[in-house]
């Protein structure tokens, strides 16, 4: 059974695997790749509110415009203001594990932040000498924003399998504030992904103190962790949920082509390293891996050929640039820019793609939209900034 000798599973749990695939999910359809038309919106104005940032990597808007929190790899947490600019580090954070792709990575607020000044951290977490993975935790902002309280873990990868590579991570709460969805990397062991006893390249859904919900897909399998959602990721870069369709999307990097745009499922498997539409870094096509739809595999809404290492992604839907709305931002890392797609407002697909910023010349790492209708970037450099990207009357 080819899937049996890839994988490294039973016969009847690789069966068990695939056959609940099969049953959950919906049928495959195609993929809609490029070419699509090349668009091009409103001009914009670049405004950089922060610089001397060392490679960060996630921001999170604090309520009331009362600044924006900002993570940097090396392990530090920032808050940049209006009124005072970019802060001293913020002190209580983990202790992170800041080797190659690792180190302080998304951030999040608690959506009950008001009452309980809670923020989520999700990081790289050394767990031996050899090996590290992902840590979410949370802790207690303080009233001066000068200190992190009270910070405990509230979920670990594991296995950890990582030397340093593929962490993935996004976290995301659902609309309603109930769930915590977490985006995580392979970490260079494509097999795991399809191994269900592995939380490696998968979406998992927890409650916000950590717990498992009683109706996650696997739950009831035998040998399979219950926090998974979804499975068969590669190293998942952006998430967010997507305002029109209330669907979760994951923005995910192939292997070298086939970077990809995923709508999150419960229970669906979206295909690594079984399906891809990319090849080896050394040109040569993934082994054992098809380019063909498989039955059971979810296939990507979108992917993109040639892979411009997509990043952070924010959906677009404020009224103050009409130009944007039904859009969705991705930052781009090896392309050193900032994708806009545009999507038909009646069925959805995608009728044109926009490239921006990129006479900036600097990797894009984070995406978000702001209250205030404007979109902020986050690019990862040794001088890395903080950018309010504003269109143009």
């Amino acid at each position: 059974m080819r899937i049996k000798k890839i994988l490294g599973l039973s016969s009847a749990f690789a069966a068990t695997v695939l056959g609940m695939a099969a049953a959950i999910a919906p049928t495959p359809v195609r993929a809609q790749s490029e070419p699509v038309p090349v668009i091009s919106g409103p001009a914009v104005s670049v405004e950089i509110l922060a610089s001397g940032l060392e490679h960060p990597w996630a921001m999170a808007f604090l309520p009331n415009n009362a600044g924006i929190l900002l993570t940097e790899r090396p392990g530090r947490l920032r808050i940049w203001t209006k009124e005072n600019g970019l802060s001293e580090p913020i002190t209580g954070v983990p202790k992170v594990h800041a080797h190659s792709q690792g180190g302080l990575l998304d951030v999040a607020l608690a959506p009950d932040f008001f009452r309980s000044r809670r923020i989520y951290l999700a990081y790289a977490e050394r767990r031996d000498k050899q090996h590290s993975a992902t840590t979410v935790g949370y802790g207690v902002l303080s009233s001066d924003l000068k200190r992190i309280d009270a910070f405990r873990p509230i979920f670990r990868q594991e296995p950890a399998l990582s030397t340093g590579q593929h962490y993935g991570v996004r976290m995301a709460f659902d609309p309603g504030g109930r769930d915590l969805y977490i985006a995580l990397g392979e970490n260079n062991q494509p097999a795991t992904s399809q191994q269900l006893d592995h939380l490696q390249g998968k979406v998992v859904r927890i409650r916000p103190d950590g717990m498992v919900p009683r109706d996650n897909p696997f739950r009831s399998l035998r040998g399979a962790r219950a926090e998974i959602w979804s499975y068969g990721h590669r190293n998942p870069q952006g998430m967010a949920w997507n305002p029109w369709t209330n669907e979760l999307w994951v923005a995910e990097h192939g292997p070298q082509g086939g970077d990809e745009l995923n709508r999150i499922q419960s229970g669906a498997n979206y295909g690594w390293p079984l399906r891809t539409k990319g090849q080896g870094y050394d040109g040569k096509p993934i082994p054992n891996a098809s380019t063909t739809l498989i039955e059971g595999l979810i296939e990507p809404f979108h992917y993109w050929s040639v892979s411009p290492a997509i990043s952070g992604m924010a959906f677009y839907n404020d009224e103050r640039v009409p130009d944007w709305q039904h859009s969705l931002f991705v930052g781009a890392l090896k392309e050193q820019a900032l994708i806009r797609l545009q999507f038909d407002e009646e069925d959805g697909h995608i009728v044109g793609e926009e490239r921006l910023l990129q006479d900036l010349k600097q990797r894009i790492r984070d995406v978000r939209v702001g209250s205030d209708g404007d979109v902020y970037v986050l690019t990862d450099e040794n001088n890395g900034q903080l950018l309010r990207i504003q269109a143009k009357p």
